[in-house]
């Protein structure tokens, strides 16, 4: 049997069956994305021993779901019934940081921001870092190539990812990808992984590229009567040819939610805050924050300026990255992740509005505004399955908008389950068929996170 499998290749204290314990890992925060009920959760602390997981799944059949630290959107991570749930919430190690390379090699389940405070320490930088950062792990940021604020300068995850060790579909443990700062040799398999959700193969160790410490980031903040005034700045930030570090924005609804739980003493009298930042060094930041600021008024702010007070400032960003929190715990959310050309922006947080009006469905909005990935925060009263309908129709429509206006259905969340219709409204038939032979190649059993990604 599969249990009696694992039990005798792994110790015991790698396995969890407690039903109430069970419970915690069925699924990530897509609330609202389908789950099944897992054989057992296993926690390995090695490659050696993700390696006797997928064996053994391999031997008896059983799907296998790899999952992080859960704080996915999307139901990537969510359990299948019967499968086997591989947490990597005990792969914390920091193995390697070399300064003269400028590289790291981490285990998966190490934090994005412990990453970024360890290289801190040696004056290097990690750059990917979503709002989630505090919570989430390396190896979910390369599942779904996830972005963050100051990935419209400098990448998502994939851009940093140099390699990777990976447990792949037939049990072999195998290492993708290169060290050094340049390399074409073969395939691009490693940045195949960084994406795939854990449809492909399971990951055990990355090799991220880093950065040196930036210089001090200038702030620019403005505040807006509509949200297609915000949009409207965000494009003339990008006519301009500026590169801001950040260009967020928040509406006013999350920031009443995050100061109603944090008691940040938050109170800007506008519907819609644009932040920008730029860390151009020296004069050339200075100018570069006057700049946008120009932009912000010519958008139609009602109130611009450049912050002055680095602690005010920092207070507003964190607002900020704690906005999907605060409004999770006023009831259920479906969270958007659609992203669209920076000229589009004003269009599509108009179609937003739009769909909130006649789907009759409260809409927040938080965005990476400055690289046009938009995520309306979709939420409904507990137990309202009426309310909760109608949210869903809106959701469906915002995809609709977003492709019609050039975009994609995700910039940064993944696929997982929301998102699979909306993939094949994306892509042609004969690019699913791409994806689903690059699956049977690399995953031949079919145990690797089934049902997730590719299109029925």
């Amino acid at each position: 049997m599969l249990l009696e499998d694992l039990r005798r290749d792994l110790p015991a204290d790698r396995l969890v069956d407690d039903p109430d314990v069970v419970a915690g890992y069925v699924h990530d925060e897509a609330e609202w994305a389908p789950h099944g009920k897992p054989e057992v959760v296993v926690r390995p602390r090695s490659a050696e021993e993700v390696q006797a997981v997928v064996r053994a799944c391999l031997a008896h059949g059983t799907p296998l779901v790899t999952r992080g630290a859960g704080t996915g959107l999307s139901g990537g991570a969510n359990a299948v019934d019967g499968c086997v749930l591989l947490s990597t919430e005990l792969m914390t190690a920091v193995r390697e940081i070399d300064e003269s390379e400028r590289l790291a090699v981490v285990e998966p389940g190490v934090v994005n921001d412990d990453l970024r405070a360890a290289c801190a320490e040696r004056g290097l930088w990690y750059p990917p870092d979503p709002a989630s950062a505090p919570w989430s792990t390396i190896g979910g940021n390369v599942a779904t190539n996830a972005g963050g604020l100051c990935c419209v300068k400098y990448g998502v995850t994939r851009d940093y990812v140099l390699g990777m060790q990976v447990v792949t579909g037939t049990g072999e443990l195998v290492r993708l990808g290169r060290r050094t700062a340049k390399g074409v040799a073969g395939y691009d398999l490693a940045g195949l992984m960084v994406g795939s959700e854990g449809t492909l193969g399971v990951v055990t160790e990355v090799t991220v590229k880093l950065r040196p410490l930036r210089d001090p980031e200038h702030t620019v903040a403005g505040y807006f009567s509509s949200i297609v005034d915000a949009g409207r700045a965000v494009a003339a930030v990008a006519d301009a040819g500026i590169t801001p570090s950040a260009l967020e924005l928040v509406d006013r609804h999350c920031l009443a939610a995050v100061d109603a739980w944090k008691n940040m003493g938050l109170s800007v009298e506008a519907d819609v805050v644009l932040l920008g930042r730029t860390d151009a060094p020296g004069a050339a930041g200075e100018q570069e924050a006057d700049r946008m600021l120009a932009c912000f008024e010519e958008g139609g702010a009602t109130w611009a300026a450049r912050s002055t007070d680095q602690e005010e400032a920092d207070a507003l960003f964190s607002a900020r990255r704690l906005a999907y929190p605060a409004l999770e715990r006023l009831g259920p959310l479906l969270t958007e992740d659609v992203c669209v050309p920076k000229a589009a922006v004003p269009e599509m947080l108009a179609r937003i509005e739009a769909a909130a009006q006649r789907h009759d469905t409260h809409i927040a909005n938080i965005a990476h505004a400055g690289d046009g990935n938009l995520h309306p925060l979709l939420s409904t009263p507990p137990g309202d399955d009426a309310a909760r309908e109608r949210a869903q129709e809106a959701f469906h429509d915002i995809i609709r908008d977003a492709l019609e206006l050039g975009g994609t259905v995700t910039g940064e969340h993944g696929v997982g389950l929301l998102k699979k219709d909306g993939l094949g409204l994306e892509l042609d038939g004969e690019v699913v068929a791409m994806h689903r032979a690059v699956k049977t190649a690399l995953d031949p059993h079919g145990i690797l996170n089934p049902g997730k990604v590719i299109p029925d």
